[in-house]
This record gives structure tokens, C-alpha cells and sequence, in this order.
């Protein structure tokens, strides 16, 4: 089966790097990564912070939204084009008129045209990183960044002549030749001007490399292969233009379930987040049992009055989704009475127990049982009440592919540091979406008439 896989598989990349399509959008995308250099200068403000600031927060914020709509609306193209097409004219037929499966036929499919896009995106996705090393010309008399505009433009005309050539003396396909070629010229490009300065003096690959960007644009590229399954399986059954219209609605919605179904899914309100936490004896730092403690710094002022007695809740998201911490009964005994504190017959709670602006000291309360994971941490956004779930809306929004947790553009431009925990989280994330929607794929064409 992994032989007949491979060979659909690289079928299918070979049919699908030569649609016009490709070609195009590729193209496009790069004309647009060179021309929003000149457009994006909107005075977006020129505070120094993280990886990019000022008209540059702009820049980026255009081209990645460019690879991202290109991304998906190349994956309904191509898998149109490899599946419903062939579909359409039986030339399908000739494949599982063979002892070949219909899921080997479907997952040799899916990663042909995952191939193309992955080919396709990372090009684009090295053009994003070629024009923010450029920046945003906001005057004519800004300097441009010679090894950006030399070693791009030598990797664009290699690959166009190469492609001319091979296709004048070989009849070899001009935009495939033209589109595999520049994926790995434009890359040798990169690192070219990565090692030197905008005068070209050499200098360390790491002095301009943008890890929190290059981290984004992974997250990217997760979601690509994402809406390449979903491609797939509406095309396992619909023709372009409806296959069209599923991937533009399933991205419209995974960007949007958070507005329309997120928020009223999971029902809470954040009132500041941790800067720092320090338990108030390092021999205790779990918060697990009575007389625990914890001293917290907030970042920002509390948006409700905090005082003495108040619950103390926690949890990574500021939504209140998936709370470190259980629901516990408020605390019903005096904080200036070390009995009340002390007593192990009272439901277990976090209370707070000093309020001096922005710090806090955190007490655990009441019995041993636990009601909480993990102690505070900088990070955590903090809270007075339990989160309420709404079971059905919680149910859809759970259904939905999320697409905004592929979106960290926004981390990037306010300068929120993305770890590389939450990329392999959002790898499993797309891995297990992928085999959902390919699961989906091979039902949908186990019974489709192709003869």
C-alpha cells in the first residue's frame, strides 16, 4: 500500500504544480509582498518592541494575511483540480478499477496536493520574511536593503529563465519548472542576506532572523495542511465551485467561532494577569494544603476591586477555558481570625488575603483536597468566579476548526512571546483535524459512483 500511495501521491504533485492556478497565486503573492514595502507606510507608530514595530506591525500583519487566504484558496483549487475533476471525467476509474483502495486512493491524493501547497507556502512564506527584513519605505529618501532586492531578484530570474528554457528546448511545463525552482533558490536567498547587512558587511545568520515571526509562519503552514484536508474531502464529493465555497466558509468560521461561539460557550471575566508568583515558603510551592501561600504581582491594574476574602481562580486563557483551578465554595470565615485560616473543617478554597495595588498574597484554606493542577504563574490571567460552560454552544464550538489559534500574527506585532509549546500543541491540534477531515474524505468517496 505505501508504494501505490507514493505513486498517487507523486502523480498528483506533478498534476498539481502545473495548474495555472499555482503559478498565479504564487506570483501574486510575491508581487504583493514587494509592493506592500512601498503601500504599508501608514504611521502605525515607531515604539521599538519586539521583532517588529511601527509601519512594520503593518507589514507583516498584510503578509501573512496574504499567505494565509492564498494558502487556502490554493488548496481548493488544487484538490478540485487532482479529485472532483477527475471525478467528473471517470478518469478515476482507471485508478480503482485496480486492486487499489479507495482510502489509499484518497490519502495518496491528500498528500500529493499537501506536497504542492507546503512548496508553495513556504515560498511565500520566505518572501514574507525577505520583506520585513527590507521594511516598509516610508520616504523616498529611506535606504534600500541592497542584498534583499539583489539576491531575490537573482533567485526570481534564475528560476524564470530556468523555466523558459527548459520549456523552449525540453517542452518541459513553464510553471512548474519555474515554481519548483524558486522554492529553494528564493530559500538559498534568505540565508544569503541573512549573513549580511543592509551595506554588506557579513554578520551572524541570528542578527536578523525573526524567530517569533518564523514561529508564526509555521503556525501558518499547520493550518494550510488543515484546509488541504478540507479541501479534500468536500472535493471527494462536490465539484470547484462548491468545494469553492466549504473552504472559504470553514476558514471564515474557524476565524470567527471565537466571536460567535467561543464567548458564549465558556461564560467568565479576567480581572488582570500574573507578572509574578513566589510562594511565601519555598519548602511549600504546590498550594495544595492548608496555610499554603502565594505572593502575586500583577501586570496590570485589577478592572474589579480586589480585596480580602475575595476568591482567587486562575488559568492560562482569559476566557477562563480550562481553569487551573477547581470550583470551590467562597470562603466563609473571618481573614483576621488565624482560627478561620486554620481550620481544616472548612470546604477548601484560594483566598486573597492582602490587597496592596497591584500585589496580592494568596492563601490556601480549609482542607487538604485539592483545588488546583499547578500553582500561579506568570502568564496566568486571574479571575473571581468559576467559569459557566454552556453545553451547547461548547459542543459546537469544540466542533468547529478553530483556524485563530493558527493566527499569531497579533502575539508577534504586541510583543507576547510564542513558546514552542504552543507550536507542538498546534501540531497535534492540525494532525488530529487532518485525520478527522481525511476520515471524513474516505466515507464520502467509499460510496461515489465513479463509473
Amino acid at each position: 500500500m505505501v508504494s501505490t500511495v507514493y505513486a498517487i501521491a507523486r502523480n498528483t504533485f506533478t498534476e498539481s504544480v502545473r495548474q495555472p492556478v499555482y503559478f498565479i497565486i504564487v506570483g501574486l503573492a510575491a508581487l504583493f509582498h514587494v509592493f506592500s514595502t512601498w503601500s504599508a507606510a501608514f504611521s502605525m507608530g515607531m515604539t521599538e518592541s519586539g521583532e517588529v514595530s511601527g509601519d512594520d506591525k503593518l507589514l507583516l500583519d498584510l503578509n501573512l494575511a496574504t499567505v494565509f487566504v492564498g494558502g487556502m484558496l490554493l488548496a481548493a483549487f488544487l484538490a478540485t483540480a487532482v479529485i472532483s475533476r477527475e471525478i467528473e471525467q471517470k478518469t478515476v476509474l482507471t485508478v480503482v478499477s485496480k486492486p487499489v483502495s479507495r482510502p489509499a486512493v484518497v490519502l495518496g491524493k491528500y498528500l500529493g496536493v499537501t506536497a504542492a501547497i507546503v512548496v508553495a507556502v513556504v515560498t511565500m512564506l520566505v518572501f514574507v520574511q525577505l520583506s520585513i527584513r527590507h521594511g516598509v519605505m516610508q520616504t523616498t529618501a529611506d535606504k534600500l536593503d541592497g542584498p534583499v532586492l539583489v539576491f531575490s531578484g537573482l533567485a526570481v530570474a534564475i528560476a524564470v529563465i530556468a523555466g523558459v528554457w527548459c520549456n523552449f528546448f525540453y517542452g518541459w511545463v513553464f510553471s512548474q519548472t519555474t515554481t519548483l525552482l524558486l522554492c529553494p533558490l528564493i530559500i538559498v536567498a534568505w540565508v544569503l542576506v541573512l549573513g549580511l547587512g543592509k551595506d554588506w558587511h557579513f554578520q551572524s545568520l541570528l542578527t536578523t532572523f525573526k524567530p517569533q515571526i518564523a514561529m508564526a509562519s509555521v503556525a501558518i503552514l499547520l493550518s494550510q495542511l488543515v484546509m488541504t484536508a478540507v479541501a479534500t474531502a468536500a472535493s471527494a464529493r462536490l465539484g470547484q465551485v462548491m468545494t469553492i465555497v466549504v473552504c472559504c466558509g470553514v476558514f471564515l468560521m474557524g476565524l470567527l467561532s471565537n466571536h460567535f461561539l467561543g464567548r458564549r460557550a465558556v461564560e467568565n471575566d479576567a480581572v488582570s494577569r500574573v507578572r509574578l508568583a513566589s510562594p511565601l515558603l519555598p519548602s511549600r510551592p504546590d498550594l495544595q494544603r492548608n496555610g499554603d501561600g502565594f505572593n502575586v504581582t500583577l501586570e496590570f491594574d485589577p478592572r474589579r476591586r480586589l480585596e480580602p476574602g475575595t476568591p482567587f481562580y486562575f488559568g492560562p486563557n482569559p476566557s477562563g477555558f480550562m481553569l487551573a483551578t477547581t470550583h470551590f465554595r467562597p470562603f466563609d470565615g473571618s481573614i483576621a481570625e488565624s482560627s478561620d485560616l486554620t481550620d481544616r473543617s472548612r470546604p477548601p478554597a484560594i483566598v486573597i488575603t492582602r490587597v496592596d495595588g497591584r500585589d496580592l498574597t494568596l492563601l490556601r484554606v480549609g482542607a487538604d483536597t485539592p483545588v488546583s493542577s499547578r500553582p500561579p504563574r506568570p502568564g496566568d490571567w486571574i479571575f473571581i468566579k468559576p467559569t459557566v460552560y454552556h453545553p451547547v454552544f461548547l459542543t459546537a464550538w469544540l466542533a468547529v476548526p478553530n483556524i485563530q489559534f493558527f493566527w499569531l500574527t497579533d502575539a508577534v506585532t504586541q510583543n507576547q512571546p510564542i513558546p514552542l509549546s504552543h507550536i507542538a500543541l498546534l501540531s497535534v491540534y492540525a494532525v488530529s483535524l487532518v485525520g478527522v477531515f481525511l476520515s471524513l474524505a474516505v466515507v464520502l468517496f467509499q460510496k461515489r459512483e465513479v463509473g
